[in-house]
This record gives structure tokens, C-alpha cells and sequence, in this order.
């Protein structure tokens, strides 16, 4: 791809770039007056007519090419632009193949966004939280798992009068039904903002299996999300991990910033829970954001939570299990009720030592 040329139809207009592109290349495009976002796929490579290798390597690689065609289109069918809700996430309209490479096209956007989210005000930050958020939680509705939400994957963007930063989600290349994730040494993601199970999973760990990856990886990355839009920072954990779902996996606890009032504290301990059955949903997190004070960052320490949580939700089933035949039970429905406690402006006590 170069510029100039014509693929599918989009005709490249700027030199092709993989800055932030992972395993891609991408460059800018034009098709009937408009402007567009053209990604072209660096693997996996469709066999051609005629190619060497033998008969079993070629069948390999078009199973390959199968499951991932596969992956992007149920998901392009799941996510559609014009779908009620989805005016803040950025999605694919085209996806094909051009000889044996794949193709994928969003609409051209303006990608700027706030450096520093930190800076916002505390209703400010709950605005973009909540926008963030109700994204996402329209993907969980359908079942859909990001599988990358990490900063660089949010727009944080203020349109011109607008009141209120407000989130843009982008990127659902590494998106996929839960349960259901690419295999180990093809499913992708971000080791920084990863879930315990997603790291063990992509380590080769056998006690993790593909039906063990859910919407929950997304809310462990919510999580660290959360606690770095308020705080400008991950949230502590031990040095001698690479990364926080790697000090998770070991037991060391990810310690919250004090300044963050008691209830968000606990919140975000239980939205990085080792356990994925163990994590509120995002509507939990919804929820959550009523409180005026979740997104206060306060001048002095607050005190640490208990070491019960006092977030307390009944987690929702992810096993994918339907109601016993014949029973009148309903689907079980996670329900959250949060303990604020009273808030002691300027008290320095209750500080304890992680």
C-alpha cells in the first residue's frame, strides 16, 4: 500500500504509517467524496492460487483466514454505525481482502484528545467515565468483549460548545464474543491494561481456557482506567511485576490512591478482583458514578476500606448457562448497592498501610 494507490475503492491519499498500529499499517483514503480511515492488516496473508507450500500448510492458513474473517464480520454485524447508542464508538464500515491481504475502512475522525484527564474536574471526570462506560456497556449487552481498552483506544474529546469532555471508543480489531477469544498465540491485547486470566491465557496457562475471557477482562481494564483518569496514575502495585494483572496473578495487591474517597477506592479494588466472576458489571460501575464524590480527588488521605468490600453486588452469571428446563427462575441479574460512608473533609487518619 502506498499513496496514490486504488484498493477496493479507497484511493490512498497520505504515505501509509503503522504509528500505533500494532500489526497493521494504515493510512488516509477517499471514496465518493468522502474521507476515511484505511487499516490494512499485516497477518494473517489469505493463500494465493497456485502458491508454494504443501496442501495441509495451505488448508492451515485457510482456516486461519476463515476464523478471522469470521471474527470481524460478526462483530461488524453486532456493532453497526447507525445502532441506537453507538454515537461514541467509532466503527468499521468496511472490511475485505485485496489479493492476500485483509483490508478494514472506519469514517475519517478528528483524533485529538485530552493528554491529561487528570486535570478535569471532578463532574467533568464522571461526564467522561460515564460516557466511556455506557459504550461499553452497550457492547456487553450483545456480548461483545473490546479486548484493548486502554487510553490510546479513548478519544477524550470536547466538541466546540459542548459543556463536557465526553469519550470516543475506538479500535475493535481485537474485539470477540465472550467466551469465545482467537486462540492464545493470536488473540491480542495490551500486557499494561490485560486482566489476570486474559495474561495467563496468552502465557500458555492451561487452568485458563478460551470460555474463561469475558466482558469481566474489559471491566479489569475499566478498572485501572478509572483509577488513571482520576489520579493520572495506575493504581501502586510491587516493582518486581511488569505489569498490574501480573502482580494480581501473585497475590500483591493493587493499592488505590488515598486520595480518592473510601467508596471509589473499594470500587476500583473490586473492579480488578483476581477472580472474574468476582468483578462488578459496568452497570454496577454506572451505578456507582451517581455518587457525587466517586470522582473527587481530596487534598488529604481517606480512609482505607474495610477489608470486606463494601461494594456489594451479586455478580452476574458469565457462565452462559441457561435456567434448568422447566424452571421459572429468571436470569440472574447483578444489582449493586454501595455503602458511601459520611465524608470527613481534612481528616488525616484511618490511613492505613496497605
Amino acid at each position: 500500500m502506498k499513496r496514490g494507490d486504488v484498493i477496493g475503492g479507497y484511493r490512498v491519499v497520505t504515505e501509509p504509517t503503522n504509528a500505533g498500529g500494532g500489526k497493521c499499517v494504515w493510512a488516509f483514503a477517499e471514496k465518493d467524496g468522502k474521507e476515511y480511515f484505511l487499516k490494512r492488516f499485516l497477518e494473517p496473508k489469505r493463500p494465493r492460487e497456485g502458491s508454494g507450500g504443501s496442501a495441509a500448510s495451505r488448508r492451515i492458513r485457510l482456516e486461519t483466514c476463515r476464523e478471522f474473517e469470521e471474527r470481524h464480520r460478526s462483530i461488524m454485524k453486532l456493532l453497526r454505525p447507525d445502532a441506537s447508542g453507538a454515537g461514541n464508538l467509532v466503527l468499521a464500515t468496511d472490511f475485505f481482502h485485496a489479493g492476500s491481504t485483509y483490508y478494514k475502512v472506519t469514517e475519517r475522525i478528528d483524533t485529538a484528545s485530552l493528554e491529561e484527564p487528570q486535570s478535569l474536574g471532578p463532574k467533568q471526570k464522571a461526564v467522561l467515565l460515564r460516557t466511556l462506560a455506557t459504550s461499553l456497556r452497550l457492547l456487553h449487552d450483545i456480548e461483545v468483549v473490546h479486548g484493548d481498552l486502554k487510553p490510546a483506544n479513548v478519544l477524550v474529546q470536547k466538541r466546540e460548545g459542548a459543556a463536557f469532555h465526553t469519550a470516543k471508543l475506538i479500535d475493535f480489531d481485537d474485539s470477540y464474543l465472550s467466551g469465545r477469544p482467537p486462540e492464545r498465540d493470536d488473540v491480542a491485547g495490551d500486557s499494561l491494561y490485560g486482566a489476570p486470566e486474559w495474561r495467563r491465557y496468552v502465557q500458555g496457562d492451561e487452568s485458563v481456557d478460551s470460555t474463561d475471557l469475558t466482558t469481566a477482562v474489559d471491566v479489569f481494564a475499566l478498572g485501572l482506567m478509572t483509577h488513571t483518569y482520576l489520579t493520572g496514575s495506575l493504581p501502586a502495585y510491587d516493582g518486581r511485576f511488569g505489569s498490574p494483572a501480573d502482580a494480581v496473578n501473585a497475590a500483591e495487591p493493587l493499592v488505590a490512591d488515598d486520595r480518592l474517597g473510601t467508596a471509589t477506592q473499594d470500587l476500583i479494588t473490586a473492579m480488578t478482583a483476581a477472580e472474574a466472576k468476582d468483578r462488578p458489571t459496568v452497570a454496577d460501575f454506572l451505578a456507582a458514578l451517581k455518587d457525587p464524590e466517586a470522582c473527587t480527588l481530596h487534598a488529604t488521605p481517606q480512609p482505607r476500606p474495610l477489608r470486606r468490600s463494601r461494594v456489594q453486588f451479586n455478580p452476574p452469571d458469565r457462565s452462559g448457562k441457561a435456567p434448568a428446563p422447566g424452571s421459572d427462575d429468571p436470569p440472574a441479574r447483578s444489582r449493586v448497592r454501595i455503602n458511601l460512608g459520611h465524608h470527613r473533609e481534612g481528616h488525616p487518619g484511618n490511613r492505613s498501610t496497605p
